[in-house]
């Protein structure tokens, strides 16, 4: 494969469900934004209960030859949105997941798969497929649920202190600056019941932390008019409430304090489950 093709590469999941549609519309456009070339998968493993033997090859056959179809369908649905970019499609009997994450990991951009699945992309994010791509890609992965078409809103990065935030961050002013929209970064935090210092104190130190955590990149993207927050609060139960007007909401995939354990504990869950918008997730 060609490296820089590789590097300018957008892949999605696709399997004719109304989730994976919305995820190759969204991937089709942030295809557009980026210049880049978008890979439609249709990745599935035929599985016959109760066959302890070789599946029959015209049954095998029948399978690729309807996973081609699916996938043309929906390549024909991006071309047909007359902005001229490169699509590809590509059908394969595979494991969906790690179809995505060798895809992911050749080289691709950008992960996208839809809220949720059928076939063999199926509960694509319910389920352990899209936990697999989300815990383990090495590149950033979208969800696309909720408003999927969201635009006019802002893009939103919950950060903390932790490498996955300054991916996120990174990954958030690129995505801002792309759709011509504002960046709200937030920091969520859960004060002690018993403070050693003033609740003011605590609060101010927040701010300075999130300010210091902006700054750098803040300077390296001008263009982008960007608004920070500190609140008190559950970190999902805070993303969850800026989902609601926001065009994006980006987060990294491991997080502390306020956003512990973002993808595999209970706060990924509650914003992958809840979120009224697409959600980036940035790896460091």
């Amino acid at each position: 494969m060609n490296p820089t093709v590789d590097r300018q590469r957008i892949v999605v999941g696709y399997d004719a469900s109304a989730g994976s549609l919305a995820a190759v519309d969204w991937a089709a456009a942030e295809a557009e934004r980026a210049g880049a070339q978008l890979q439609i998968v249709n990745a599935y493993r035929q599985v016959w209960p109760g066959a302890y033997y070789d599946i029959a090859p015209e049954l095998a056959e029948a399978a690729y030859r309807q996973a081609e179809t699916l996938v043309g369908d929906a390549v024909a649905r991006v071309r047909g949105r007359g902005t001229g970019i490169d699509v590809v499609a590509t059908a394969v009997d595979a494991l969906p997941a790690a179809t995505l994450l060798d895809l992911g990991a050749a080289g691709a951009r950008l992960l996208v798969v839809g809220n949720r699945g059928a076939g063999g992309l199926a509960n694509l994010v319910l389920g352990s497929v899209s936990q697999q791509v989300a815990t383990h890609a090495r590149v950033p992965v979208a969800v696309v649920r909720g408003r999927g078409d969201a635009a006019g809103g802002p893009v939103v990065a919950g950060t903390d202190d932790s490498p996955g935030a300054d991916a996120a961050l990174a990954l958030a002013f690129e995505a801002a600056r792309a759709r011509g929209a504002g960046l709200v970064a937030i920091r969520a935090y859960v004060p002690p019941i018993r403070p050693l210092l003033p609740y003011s104190a605590i609060e101010a130190q927040e701010r300075a932390a999130l300010e210091a955590s902006v700054a750098g990149w803040a300077g390296k993207y001008p263009d982008v008019a960007v608004e920070t927050r500190v609140a008190v609060g559950r970190a999902a139960k805070v993303l969850i409430g800026a989902s609601h007007t926001a065009q994006l909401v980006v987060v990294g995939s491991r997080g502390h304090g306020g956003f512990t354990g973002l993808l595999l504990g209970s706060v990924g869950q509650q914003l992958m489950h809840h979120a009224e918008c697409p959600v980036l997730i940035g790896h460091a």
